[in-house]
């Protein structure tokens, strides 16, 4: 008597946290539905993403439910109250037929997401150094002026000022290399200036010769885009990856059930037949 009342409870138990879980993921989907846009090809993905990474909650609790209800039959033979191991088999069928959906959709909105982002980065780049070299252009034309040498000749001639005296005043030399706050590359500059002075000049004629700054930028550029190329590509096959063989998983499990449920459904009656005989 104790024993069967023990698997009542336990039955009983199962079968409620079973039917919490299978509703609850049920509510997240209707409220991951809103707002519906459904030709939004990011709205899909989100939702295909938020669905698959939710979607062992309600295999869980068909588990639950099903372990309730077999507890039962072994217990005394047949369960009791209302029946819902036929619905939780159309539901499984359902929940796969939907993760089957989801492994083919989700890699083809992927794919077109990252050659969309792909293209963007790349019309973004292409942007970027057009400007460039306007600017360089414009820049160039300023110094073909006598005005524009004279100025970049007087640009030239305050930085090198500058330099020249933080290098032959030892103290401030020492401070500067001293200073936790100072790059470790401009430390090897100033090393470097101070061991051949010759150096220094090069150094001003690089950083004031636009066609080298040019260049540097223009490299820059092109390093951003094949970065961020690089990670739009990679985040697109992790995504495909983990959402679609994740979908097809869950879609072969829930088929499973669902099928195998369905194919035995005539014996779901046989236990309360077995009530009504004894």
């Amino acid at each position: 008597m104790t024993n069967r009342f023990t698997s009542g409870n336990a039955a009983l138990g199962l079968k409620v946290i079973g039917a919490v879980l299978i509703l609850s993921f049920l509510l997240d989907f209707l409220i991951l539905l809103l707002p519906f846009q459904p030709t939004d090809r990011g709205w899909q993905i989100n939702l295909a993403t938020a669905l698959v990474d939710r979607g062992i909650v309600p295999m869980v609790g068909l588990g639950s439910l099903l372990t309730g209800y077999w507890i039962d039959g072994a217990s005394d033979g047949g369960s009791k109250g209302i029946d819902l191991r036929f619905p939780a088999f159309i539901l499984s069928s359902i929940l796969g037929l939907i993760f089957l959906l989801i492994f083919p959709l989700h890699l083809n909105n992927v794919n077109q997401a990252k050659a969309q982002t792909v293209t963007q980065i790349s019309q973004e780049a292409d942007q970027a150094e057009s400007q460039l070299k306007n600017q360089l252009n414009q820049f160039q034309a300023q110094l073909n002026t006598d005005q524009g040498k004279a100025q970049l000749e007087q640009l030239r001639t305050q930085a090198r000022g500058q330099f020249s005296e933080l290098l032959k005043d030892d103290q401030k030399y020492k401070q500067a290399l001293a200073n936790p706050q100072l790059p470790q590359s401009q430390k090897d500059l100033l090393q470097k200036f101070k061991a051949n002075p010759q150096e220094l000049d090069k150094f001003i004629a690089q950083q004031t010769d636009p066609q080298a700054l040019a260049s540097q930028r223009l490299s820059q550029i092109r390093q951003r885009k094949e970065d961020a190329e690089k990670q739009a590509r990679d985040n697109a096959w992790k995504s495909g990856l983990r959402i679609g063989m994740s979908s097809l998983l869950l879609s072969i499990g829930y088929i499973i059930i669902g099928w195998t449920g369905l194919r035995g459904g005539g014996a779901l009656q046989t236990g309360g037949r077995k009530v009504a005989a004894r």
